[in-house]
């Protein structure tokens, strides 16, 4: 059947909704229109490359449930696409609505074309890193042209998201060695810009040749994600005025894609102490004029190597409540090397717990119907009923049966033992004797 339109957010302005609207306000418990409102306003975004046929879609933004992203990929150290396929795929069971694929080494294109030909979850991509990989040449001797068919290339292979760091320029070089920042830039497609402008004296090309992009990205449907270079890596650095003035140039870069029908996310912070969060996303949402914001944790602390993914999960659970619609997980190997399977998992269900724990406090639409199931579950003592509902059944099923109770275990566990309030309670209210001794 013929399109009509080009992009979601074209289709929404237009008044149609699309196969992809209907599923999203589905999953939402929202109607289609109110969907297409939101796509068509730019406050929210259905990442969804017309290449990828396999795709769930999932939508983006403050009044729909927040979603988890995972970061994976093949690097020097990592180089089984085995290995890292069977990460996504855990990924996608776990819950995770999206996999960035930030691959380093090698052949990078059959791992990305694998993922959107078999993966239903929204695919992003940092084409910056890809380009040094992609044509095997050092950094210095790279063009503009260079980096804008390197994001052709990608959206050509079915990616539903790009992250490009279009705020930083020229200026920011200035900035940056004028020494007010602890950590410098800590975003890896940040650096890589930075040194290009650096090592060639250009302005950088994904800010000068926007237009060209937008061109790309309308062709193919596929979201922007306005990268955060000068996002803050340490507490020190955060909220200070090398990263908001490059959020006021992604407030205007938003604009110009909304006027091609692109749609857009914004990426946040970073590291940021929990009383800035707040006041962090409610800036996002002003300049970035409502656009969703796509947060990596934020991380509340900078002394918890090993345990980053609670930090994250803090950090995210306060900035989901207060506005930031799209979480990038943190596993605890954060700071430390590549996280193995066991890592993923930890930091995608971490991730989950914050996400919906915002969720229930924004008040989105079936967000505590799980929650209220697993109250009558535990006042009914039904443990498999408890499993059914858990976010990570598995994990928790592990744990009850390696330490079930000496006595009878079928109503209690061995925490309490017979003198569980729960049993207490439920037979005292029948009539019965309750037995501990």
């Amino acid at each position: 059947m013929k399109r009509y339109y080009t992009t979601q957010m074209d289709a929404a302005r237009k008044g149609i909704i699309t196969p992809e609207m209907k599923t999203v306000a589905e999953k939402e418990h929202r109607t289609p229109e109110e969907i297409r409102g939101w796509v068509a306003s730019g406050k929210a975004v259905i990442p969804a490359n017309r290449l990828h046929t396999c795709i769930d879609p999932n939508g983006v933004g403050s009044m729909l449930r927040t979603k988890i992203n995972v970061n994976l990929g093949v690097s020097r150290d990592c180089r089984d696409y085995d290995v890292e396929m069977k990460k996504v795929m855990d990924a996608v069971d776990c819950g995770a609505e999206a996999i960035m694929d930030l691959s380093s080494h090698g052949n990078t294109q059959p791992f990305r074309q694998k993922l959107t030909h078999e993966c239903p979850a929204m695919i992003g991509t940092v084409p910056v890193y890809d380009a040094v990989i992609h044509y095997q040449r050092d950094l210095n001797t790279l063009t503009a042209k260079d980096f804008i068919d390197v994001v052709r290339l990608h959206a050509q292979d079915g990616v539903d998201f790009v992250t490009l760091h279009c705020g930083i320029t020229r200026k920011t070089i200035e900035q940056i060695k004028s020494g007010g920042r602890k950590m410098n830039i800590v975003s890896r497609g940040g650096s890589l810009v930075f040194a290009w402008m650096s090592m060639t004296g250009q302005e950088n090309p994904f800010y000068e040749y926007f237009d060209e992009i937008l061109d790309i990205c309308r062709q193919y449907d596929v979201t922007i994600s306005l990268g955060d270079a000068c996002r803050p890596g340490c507490l020190a650095d955060a909220t200070d005025g090398v990263q908001i003035e490059e959020l006021l140039r992604l407030g205007e870069l938003t604009r110009r894609a909304w006027e091609k029908d692109v749609q857009v996310m914004i990426e946040g912070p970073g590291h940021v102490p929990m009383d800035q969060i707040a006041a962090n996303m409610k800036l996002e949402q002003s300049v970035c004029h409502g656009a969703p914001f796509y947060v990596l944790g934020p991380l509340v602390t900078d002394i918890a190597p090993g345990y980053d993914h609670i930090t994250a999960a803090i950090g995210g659970a306060i900035a989901a409540m207060n506005g930031a619609a799209f979480l990038c997980y943190v596993t605890p190997a954060e700071h430390l090397a590549l996280p193995n399977v066991d890592d993923v998992h930890e930091g995608i269900m971490a991730s989950r717990i914050a996400a919906h724990a915002a969720d229930i406090a924004r008040g989105i639409p079936g967000a505590r119907e799980q929650d209220d199931r697993m109250a009558d579950a535990r006042r009914k003592l039904d443990w498999e009923a408890q499993y059914k509902e858990a976010l990570d059944p598995e994990h928790a099923k592990s744990i009850r049966d390696s330490r079930l109770p000496e006595d009878d275990h079928s109503d209690t566990c061995s925490m309490c033992g017979k003198f569980c309030a729960v049993r207490s309670m439920n037979k005292a209210l029948a009539g019965e004797t309750i037995d501990i001794l």
